[in-house]
């Protein structure tokens, strides 16, 4: 993050300043305080020490979470003219616990595009939203190359775990598979799983070098030892439909047939469906809908 440091300093010896950047710094600035002295040290697990006077994080406290140097995030919060990427933007709204609203404004008040799950996409029409919910009980869900889930039904809202409680930037297969309890508790071939999508990624990768959405997924993703023993591998896989096995909390086992169906000529976002191999498993997903209805 050292980079990070000398292109702020940089950028604020060079870069021109316009009266309505200074406003939007100045903004940034009050905005980063307040929502840095709402977070008690504890709920970060931090200790909170008989000294503090600081109320909520220290400015050191959110530099250090969030990777960046304590200068420059003292900087921003001062309201220097320095440049923020969309990487140090995200860890920067993981650390302060920004929900989506807060997250959105703080990239808009930055002057950049949220390139997570959680921003809109172009692709998610409202014929395609309808067609997953014709497609129940099947479990279907929309995806891009990088594993985002960027749409889904109800029934694949209970498949793996519960989609609807994880924060939408958060929504990413390879995050969930490597990180999430209940998401790994229901693959039945765990560690071929991981070594498959790990595959699968790097072959999309080739065409997505330097872009910031795959550069702060890999960050992410490569502070995981598991990812790291996979990744190093260097395996490159393409897509292909195949039987997948789930042990789903609520139904049971089940043995599935997954399919892509792309929605573009490049391979990008694809409508990912899962269809039952045998009667047992027809009659499972059916109960699981049912579930997942009730459950609202």
């Amino acid at each position: 993050m050292a980079q990070e440091n000398a292109a702020g300093i940089a950028s604020e010896a060079t870069a021109p300043v316009s009266k309505s950047a200074e406003i939007r710094r100045h903004e940034l600035a009050t905005f980063l305080r307040s929502r840095r002295e709402r977070i008690p040290p504890e709920q970060v697990g931090l200790p909170r020490g008989a000294r503090r006077r600081t109320p909520g994080l220290r400015r050191e406290e959110v530099a250090h979470l969030s990777a960046v140097g304590v200068t420059w995030y003292t900087w921003l919060e001062q309201a220097r003219n320095i440049q923020v990427s969309v990487q140090v933007l995200d860890a920067l709204a993981r650390t302060l616990l920004l929900d989506p609203s807060e997250r959105a404004h703080l990239f808009q008040l930055a002057g950049a595009a949220d390139p997570t799950p959680a921003a809109t996409c172009p692709s998610l029409t409202p014929a395609l939203r309808d067609t997953l919910r014709q497609l129940e009980p099947y479990p279907a869900a929309v995806q891009n190359s990088r594993y985002d889930i960027l749409a889904y039904n109800r029934a694949y809202a209970r498949l793996l775990c519960d989609l609807d409680a994880v924060p939408p930037e958060d929504r990413n297969c390879l995050l969930l598979a490597y990180t999430h309890p209940d998401w790994r508790s229901s693959i039945v071939h765990l560690d071929d799983t991981l070594r498959l999508m790990a595959a699968r990624l790097r072959a999309s990768l080739a065409g997505h070098l330097g872009e910031p959405a795959w550069k702060m997924l890999l960050k992410r993703l490569q502070t995981l030892p598991e990812f790291r023993e996979h990744w190093e591998r260097y395996e490159v896989v393409g897509n292909r439909s195949k039987t997948k096995e789930f042990l789903n909390p609520y139904v049971g086992h089940l043995t599935l047939e997954h399919t892509d169906l792309w929605l573009s000529p490049d391979p990008g976002p694809r409508m990912v469906i899962y269809t039952p191999k045998n009667e047992e498993t027809r009659e499972r997903l059916e109960r699981l809908y049912e579930l997942a209805c009730a459950a609202g």
